[in-house]
């Protein structure tokens, strides 16, 4: 139980003395790119999406 109590003040000791948390303004900017990462992910994959729905379409045309 001793080893439990140890990670758990050494846990929290780690959280409020090592850790270096952003700032308010950091913590906004890193959210946009997140934001537009994503949303450019997202349209990529839609796009191949479409490219291969319509390559599909084809092959299967040429086969029925």
């Amino acid at each position: 139980m001793n080893k439990v109590t140890t990670y758990f003040k050494e846990s929290y000791k780690e959280l409020l003395e090592k850790v270096t948390w952003p700032s308010w303004s950091e913590l906004q900017q890193s959210t946009v790119i997140m934001l537009v990462a994503i949303l450019l992910i997202t349209f990529l994959v839609y796009i191949m999406d479409i490219i291969s729905n319509g390559v599909l379409k084809f092959i299967y045309s040429l086969f029925s």
